[in-house]
């Protein structure tokens, strides 16, 4: 070859090797990048705030907002909630009377997010002006300055930090918290998130006669949680999972759905959250459409298969009235957090998709230890299967929360490692955990 054909051919090869060059690097660049979560911590709040059935319904009594009717009704609803006796109401709840001001708001607030991100702070070894992105969730307690702004002010977080306040939109917030978390996570690199979820109960009491709006005064705890999610490769060793899908259902066009759970005033101008007792049946359709989008992704091909058989005889054949194949999803998960949104959701939740008593567990016994928190309870069902030395490496988890609007999102994590009991330090369920799971009424 002479030494024009060799100059040809190198001049020739080096765009190639330049091109594919920075092809690798446009691909390295745009592929997703790995979530991890790596580590959370679920508050705890002080025995001294604890309030049994009959303790709440005393100081009802004491503090005469309700009619005799009304605490009958109250009594009824605390009997069939699933709540236990030990669940926390903040200190202005327990107070006589009752205060129901900004300030008691902020106050009940500041301490569970504080007591949330001072745990996980201890637990992770992160110094908050590591953290690169905030999302904060509360549907029914939104000051100004926001609930982020709060954080950012207490740990002097960095001046950069991108910071997001959710509200108004109930349990399944946490979820959509996540998945806003993930989707920054995507575009900033090597970088931290910080989730808080947390709802406030000072200022959503009602005190009417409304029986649709007197059922959340029973059913709604003290609680919040706080989630160290980061995108760093690095921390794939420490981290206890990583993020796998999310799917978010939302079917407010539906003005059935829209108004399911509805806060408003009531006839006497009392303000209170409804639940309408269409709830229910949508909760279950909502359930069904989100789980139509998550199963191709984890489901066996096998239940893809009979699920579509029976969708396509459906609509093909609608005379035919062959019932929809309702997939195994114990063949694709193994271990369930759903929404601890009261007895008959998770009665619900339980019969719909066909769950055993043991993967509904950490559902109920969240409720009857700690009540519905809203949207931190799926980390408390979380922080139950870790505490009773369930989860083993490689274990997939789907967490999956209903709320208003009406929306239905769910989360799924694989864990990276076995989770041992023993290394579980504040885990919320570490004093109890032996006495759990408990007889049920």
């Amino acid at each position: 070859m002479s030494q024009d054909d060799t100059a040809n051919t190198v001049v020739s090869v080096i765009p190639c090797f330049v091109l594919m060059f920075f092809g690798l690097i446009t691909y390295l660049m745009s592929r997703p990048r790995s979530v991890y979560l790596v580590d959370y911590a679920c508050y705890k709040p002080p025995p001294n705030l604890k309030v049994s059935c009959e303790k709440f319904l005393g100081y009802a009594r004491l503090l005469a907002y309700y009619s005799e009717p009304s605490l009958n009704f109250l009594s009824k609803i605390l009997e069939v909630s699933g709540l236990g006796d030990e669940t926390y109401m903040p200190k202005t709840l327990h107070e006589l009377p009752q205060d129901f001001s900004v300030s008691g708001a902020r106050d009940e607030t500041e301490q569970v997010i504080f007591g949330a991100l001072e745990n996980l702070f201890s637990k992770t070894f992160v110094k908050p002006k590591d953290i690169g992105i905030l999302v904060v969730n509360c549907s029914l307690f939104n000051p100004i300055p926001s609930l982020s702004a709060v954080i950012v002010n207490k740990y002097k977080l960095r001046e950069n930090i991108r910071s997001f306040n959710l509200g108004g939109m109930g349990c399944s917030n946490g979820v959509i918290a996540i998945d806003l978390a993930k989707n920054l996570l995507q575009v900033h690199r090597n970088t931290y998130a910080i989730v808080v979820s947390t709802e406030n109960l000072t200022q959503s009491v009602y005190l009417g006669s409304n029986k649709s709006m007197l059922i959340s005064n029973c059913l709604f705890r003290f609680g919040g949680a706080a989630i160290l999610l980061s995108n760093r490769s690095q921390d794939k060793q420490r981290a206890k999972y990583k993020l796998v899908h999310t799917v978010r259902t939302h079917c407010g066009c539906e003005d059935k759905a829209y108004k399911c759970v509805f806060r408003d005033e009531d006839e006497a101008g009392e303000l209170g959250v409804s639940l309408s007792k269409t709830l229910m049946p949508i909760a279950g359709l909502a359930l069904k459409t989100n789980i139509t989008t998550l199963g191709p992704y984890v489901l066996p091909i096998s239940e893809q298969l009979r699920y579509f058989i029976t969708m396509t005889v459906n609509k093909l054949f609608p005379f035919a009235n062959v019932k929809t194949y309702i997939p195994d999803f114990k063949l694709a998960f193994d271990h369930f957090c759903i929404h601890a949104g009261g007895k008959a959701v998770i009665d619900e939740m339980e019969k719909n998709l066909k769950l055993s008593p043991v993967h509904i567990e950490p559902s109920r016994m969240t409720l009857h230890r700690f009540g519905n928190t809203s949207s931190s309870s799926i980390w408390y069902e979380l922080a139950y299967i870790e505490a009773k030395g369930r989860m083993r490496k490689n274990n997939l988890i789907w967490q999956i929360a209903l709320g208003s609007g009406f929306k239905c999102n769910s989360a799924v994590w694989v864990a990276l490692r076995n989770v041992k009991p023993s290394s579980n330090d504040n885990n919320p369920w570490e004093d109890d955990i032996d006495r759990y799971p408990v007889q049920l009424k």
